[in-house]
Order: structure tokens, then sequence, then C-alpha cells
């Protein structure tokens, strides 16, 4: 039995308003149930303008997207309690506490009474916050808050997952139980798009990935295949470079 589509995405076309050049210039894309698919490109290559038209945060210019079936609409309840993201800059209240921050985004996702204390304290000791949660946000290292960044985006459960840099400036440690977690919500049957600049995290954690550049597809299949078919690329950085260039971006 083939695995459901996800994720549906046709000749889609972003232009932002003022500019002579299309963000997004004709992206086709489809993405399977618990897939954990990677989203690769330089800076300014694309990757958050799709992330935000996936999350219904912004309009297309053209094209076609649906997500369990249903085109995309920012006003659709139903479909944004399925959808979690954790976008790459810190989308905490600073006034805030740790667990109030916690609890605010359940809520927001619908969680409620019980339900919602439970998950808020497994949460917080999975990711070792609790002599942390009476902090105000204004207040944590920035380790703490990509912590709870990313629970604020997960703590609802949802089916699809977009993670846009999730683990941009945490140490190793933090790193790696981050990837743990990640590898958990997947074989559970969370479906995830992953945007990172670590090439070696995308090769170890996606079993699919899309290269973008200038608002297009490159390249599209499982890393170690792209790999073999490029002569003299032995791992996903050198790829990357043969594909995109050595030119530095804004």
């Amino acid at each position: 039995m083939e695995p459901e589509t996800i994720i549906k995405v046709e000749n889609l076309k972003k232009r932002y308003k003022g500019s002579s050049d299309e963000a997004l210039g004709g992206i086709d894309l489809e993405i399977a149930s618990g897939e954990f698919f990677g989203l690769l490109g330089p800076n300014a290559a694309g990757k958050s303008t799709l992330i935000s038209i996936l999350c219904g945060f912004m309009s297309h210019t053209s094209g076609q997207v649906e997500i369990f079936g249903e085109p995309i609409n920012h006003k659709s309840v139903v479909l944004k309690s399925k959808i979690g993201l954790i976008p790459q800059e810190i989308a905490l209240y600073p006034t805030l506490t740790v667990l109030e921050n916690i609890l605010y985004f359940g809520q927001l996702h619908g969680l409620s009474g019980k339900a919602l204390k439970n998950r808020a304290d497994e949460s917080i000791q999975l990711f070792n916050l609790e002599e942390h949660r009476s902090k105000y946000i204004s207040k944590c290292s920035g380790g703490i808050k990509r912590r709870v960044n990313l629970i604020a985006g997960v703590i609802h459960e949802p089916q699809l997952i977009l993670l846009d840099e999730p683990t941009l400036g945490v140490d190793p440690q933090l790193r790696s139980l981050i990837f743990d977690y990640l590898v958990e919500l997947n074989q559970a049957g969370a479906t995830l798009i992953y945007t990172t600049h670590y090439m070696k995290e995308a090769e170890t954690l996606c079993n699919r990935i899309s290269i973008i550049d200038h608002g297009t597809i490159l390249n599209e299949g499982s890393p170690s295949k792209l790999i073999e078919a490029v002569p003299g690329c032995n791992d996903l950085g050198q790829l990357f470079l043969t594909l995109t260039g050595r030119d530095l971006r804004d």
C-alpha cells in the first residue's frame, strides 16, 4: 500500500510586492506520510518562503498547494491543528516564563485542562527544563529558548511538522537531544520537513531531500543516491556546493 500524499505542490510561484524576481519560480513537490524530508538551499534560496506558504502564513502568487488533500487556507483551523511549525527565529513571549509560554502555545493549539498540564510537564522533563520553568524567557540562554521554541511547535502532537533550522546556534549536546526527539516523532508517524545549513544533519536524518536555489528545485531524491549520481562527490556537502556554487550569499 502506497503511503498517503501529505503535501502536493504544483507549479508554485511567489513574487513579493515590488520585486521583479520570483522568490519561487514554479515548485513541484510531493511529500508522503511518514517522510523525514530535507529542504536544503543557500540563503535566500526560497526555503523559508516555501515553509511560510505551506503553513498558511503567506499567500502564493500562483500554482496549487494541497495539504492532507485540502487546498491550503490560512483560515483553516482544522488544517492548522494538524501542522506544527518550529520557526528559525525565536517566537516566544519574553515577559512570560518558560512554563507560561508552553501553556500559552498549548492553549493556542486547542489543549486545555489536565491534557495540557500533562503535555507541558512531559515536555519540560524531556528537555531538562525543570529548574528553568519559572524563569522569564528574556532571562534564558539561547539553548533554553531553542528548547521552548521547539516544544511550542509540537505540544499538540501535530501530524506534519515543519522545522526551519531548529538547531541554529545550539551546542552538540542539545543538537543530539533534538535529533533523537525528531527521530522519535518520525518513527511514531509524524511527517517532518526540515531545513538546515548543516549538510551532515540532513544526510543523517532525512530519507529524502530537495536542493533548492533561486526559487527552483535543482535536484531531489535520497541523499545517498544523489551523492552517488555525481562523480567526485563523497558527501552531501560536496553535492550541495556542486549544485549551488561557492559564491557567498546575502
